[in-house]
């Protein structure tokens, strides 16, 4: 376990620095609000999440799937599959229920209280993508873990989807200018940085929309998906509307935000 956290440590890394490197020499927006204000918001998140799963289920989703394998738990240790189509399996139906919660914590309003802190970066941009408070962390290695559960999904499936998953968020926040030709065809498959950036809309239709973080076919599949933003990438406005302020948006007032009416 020491040494798959390690492995995904160094991958997660590795595409961070790329994608800063790309946001650096090919940037989609020009983005208007500091960079190291909102850096240091976003990784104060990040860190206080870490350390809140590292001292208490920080390796559920693993010791999920082992015991499901070897206790025969989850639906595809129930059916007889070839090893490689439930590899596959396991990892597009855990992108299944990721886009589920996604959605849900916008349409429940006790989890929209958590994830909105997500939503109120000022600007989208590769650091976005660890912008979660912590809580909302600890209640997805939960749900996660329950999923595997139900799923059936193998250890080995697990990693390979949690380096996925944080790859292609690290990606799609990313402030990154993709050719509009290259766009549309990973779209098809995957959520493009122009895809996500929707979701960041304060327009409220836009917000509650592409829900996907890896695979893009949810949300055409279930009626979510909404192809470019009304204002256009260049001038929309990114963030909640209530939340409009730098001063609002600090790491103490988004700690507390959940909290507040």
């Amino acid at each position: 376990i020491i040494l798959e956290g390690i492995e995904r440590l160094s991958i997660f890394i590795a595409v961070l620095v790329m994608m800063i490197a790309w946001e650096l020499i090919s940037p989609r927006r020009q983005l208007k609000q500091p960079r190291l204000q909102r850096w240091l918001a976003n990784l104060g998140l990040s860190v206080l999440s870490t350390l809140l799963l590292r001292f208490t289920i920080a390796t559920a989703a693993i010791l999920s799937a082992t015991y499901a394998g070897s206790h025969g738990w989850g639906i595809l240790n129930l059916i007889n599959l070839p090893s490689g189509l439930a590899f596959i399996l396991g990892i597009v139906l855990l992108d299944l229920a990721i886009y589920g919660q996604h959605r849900a914590s916008h349409q429940w309003s006790w989890l929209w209280r958590l994830h909105k802190v997500h939503h109120t970066d000022l600007e989208l941009d590769v650091s976005s993508a660890i912008r979660f408070h912590p809580i909302e962390i600890l209640l997805s290695m939960c749900y996660k873990s329950i999923c595997i559960l139900i799923i059936g999904v193998s250890p080995v499936a697990v990693i390979i989807f949690e380096i996925i998953l944080s790859s292609c968020a690290l990606f799609n926040h990313s402030n990154v200018k993709l050719s509009l030709a290259l766009d549309k065809v990973l779209r098809l498959v995957l959520v493009t940085p122009d895809m996500h950036r929707v979701h960041h809309s304060v327009i409220q239709a836009e917000t509650d929309s592409n829900y996907g973080f890896s695979i893009s076919v949810w949300d055409r599949l279930f009626g979510s998906y909404i192809d470019q933003p009304k204002q256009g990438h260049e001038k929309m406005i990114i963030g909640l509307s209530q939340y409009q302020k730098v001063d609002d948006v600090a790491l103490s007032r988004l700690l507390l935000m959940p909290f507040k009416g």
